[in-house]
């Protein structure tokens, strides 16, 4: 993997988190050895449905209110943003590339050729590359190369993750952020970006599992030997138990909601059973008296569904046995009661609750599971050159084309 340089000092990097529960603007500046949170903005989302935007001038009216806020705490306008994009519309796979050096040295164009080779993959016509990111590189026999650049050898072999996108989901995203008066400088997969605030170098070294539990979606990114080696996008997430209370219950969402965060969990078995709660009705009936353990109980069996299809994903993944600092889970639903408990007892690793960190200034602002893919953003975007050469980071360019083209 190539050398990571940092952008200039003083620059601003934004981060747009496009939620389908709330919309979260990250504003984070540089500075030769940090970067800080200078502003945070929310707004609660109704444009989208499991990460997929279905009402665009409702996600537009969000991401003004998101990004104004953080503008004005900042003290700066916002012009161009790093986009989250996460659904089930979204594929990862392993590609290999080789090509022929010639008992050469290796140079950066060789590198660059080598991701080229493995990006020629027919992937479906409705389906465009977010990311080609490097896991290795070989030289000849040698294997587990990380930056191959200055090395000498007959062949250059690289094996890369892809990850791609609907593109009309794609456009969909864009086109709300062009119509907030935004240009976008990358879509990055939210589990990628998440993966810049919470993960440490070490659990990415000897093998970890990132998942984020947001409201429409769960995304499944797993790292080892410092690389991203598998991802998997799930269409469930926190507003899926939200629902079941409210059907359970026969109470409106939004009380439901409330009601999750607070007296919600993910065991029955750690509730009383004398534990007595008000349950607000819709109409002008009086609120009813339930079960605390009864409600538990809905929300339970919902999260257990969900952690029980990721552990199905790993285990078929043909890395489960390379996971060796276990789980890490961070999102929104994350901040359910006693979930590490039930996550432990599914997958059999050990698994903590992922907070943002890795920048400073106004991080009590954002220090919420719920804000770290906002911050993961501005990580990412925080770098100067990611895994990818330079000209295979055009997604964007690429998908006006299409666009135009198509229009």
């Amino acid at each position: 993997m190539e050398e990571i340089e940092v952008r200039g000092s003083g620059e601003l990097i934004a981060g747009l988190d496009i939620g389908t529960t709330k919309v979260l603007a990250v504003v984070g500046e540089i500075f030769e050895d940090r970067i800080e949170v200078v502003g945070v903005g929310t707004a609660a989302s109704s444009g989208l449905k499991n990460g997929v935007v279905v009402n665009i001038e409702a996600t537009v009216k969000a991401i003004r209110q998101a990004v104004a806020a953080a503008s004005d705490q900042a003290g700066c306008d916002i012009e161009t943003v790093y986009v989250g994009i996460a659904g089930n519309h979204i594929k990862g796979f392993n590609s290999p590339g080789i090509i022929a050096v010639n008992n050469q040295e290796i140079k950066e164009k060789d590198i660059e050729a080598v991701i080229r080779a493995a990006q020629t993959v027919k992937i479906s016509d409705n389906q465009q590359i977010v990311h080609v990111l490097p896991q290795e590189y070989m030289v000849d026999d040698h294997t587990g190369i990380q930056n191959p650049l200055g090395m000498t050898g007959v062949r250059l072999v690289t094996n890369v993750h892809i990850v791609t996108a609907d593109v009309t989901a794609l456009h969909n995203l864009v086109t709300s952020c062009n119509r907030s008066g935004l240009a976008v400088s990358e879509i990055v997969l939210e589990s990628v970006a998440s993966s810049h605030a919470v993960l440490t170098r070490d659990e990415m070294e000897l093998g970890v599992v990132l998942i984020d539990v947001g409201g429409g979606t769960t995304d499944l990114a797993i790292f080892c030997n410092g690389t991203i080696k598998h991802t998997w996008e799930l269409a469930l997430g926190g507003n899926n138990l939200t629902s079941d209370l409210s059907v359970g219950l026969r109470t409106p969402l939004q009380e439901a909601e409330e009601l999750k965060y607070l007296y919600g969990g993910a065991l029955s078995s750690m509730i009383k059973e004398n534990q007595i709660i008000e349950v607000p009705t819709v109409g002008d009936r009086k609120p009813r008296k339930v079960s605390q353990r009864v409600m538990v109980e809905i929300l339970e069996a919902r999260m257990e569904e969900i952690l029980q299809m990721v552990n199905k994903n790993i285990c078929g993944s043909g890395y489960r046995n390379r996971i060796n600092a276990g789980v890490v889970i961070t999102g929104g639903t994350a901040l359910l009661a006693n979930i590490v408990e039930m996550a432990e007892q599914i997958f059999d690793l050990p698994v903590r609750i992922g907070y943002p960190s890795g920048m400073e200034g106004r991080m009590e602002d954002v220090n919420s599971p719920r804000c770290t893919t906002g911050v993961g953003l501005v990580l990412y975007g925080s770098k100067a050159n990611h895994y990818v050469p330079k000209e295979s980071s055009t997604m964007v360019s690429k998908l006006k084309n299409w666009l135009k083209q198509i229009v």
